[in-house]
């Protein structure tokens, strides 16, 4: 079973910066999209942004120009820089990957636990 651990959720004041990790545990022959999601409370949990394995990005429209995905291949490794945070970014982060396992040939769904953001005004 693939687990991903992140880590660098806070509390930061309006205008202020996080970097959120995520590390996928090493029994993985390798990963597709990965990626960040969020859930506000009372909201459902929406895209933030996904990178493949091509390096192709996806953003929501709300965090472009202030959040940057980047990924480590080579340490199965996703990161999440947000600038200028707004008090709307305000939510539980959860990390995705969709991943090959190195003992089969399935392509699985998984999901992180979720690191609290929270963005004072």
């Amino acid at each position: 079973q693939v687990q991903l651990v992140e880590s660098g959720g806070a509390l930061v004041q309006a205008g202020g910066s996080l970097r959120l990790s995520c590390a996928a545990s090493v029994n993985i022959r390798s990963i597709n999209n990965m990626g960040w999601y969020r859930q506000a409370p009372g909201k459902q949990r929406e895209l933030v942004a996904t990178e493949n394995n091509s390096g192709n990005i996806n953003y929501a429209d709300s965090v472009k120009g202030r959040f940057t995905i980047s990924r480590d291949n080579a340490k199965n490794t996703v990161y999440l820089q947000m600038n200028s945070l707004k008090p709307e970014d305000t939510a539980v982060y959860y990390c995705k990957a969709d991943a090959f396992l190195i003992s089969d040939y399935f392509l699985r769904e998984y999901w992180g636990r979720g690191t609290q953001v929270t963005v004072s005004s």
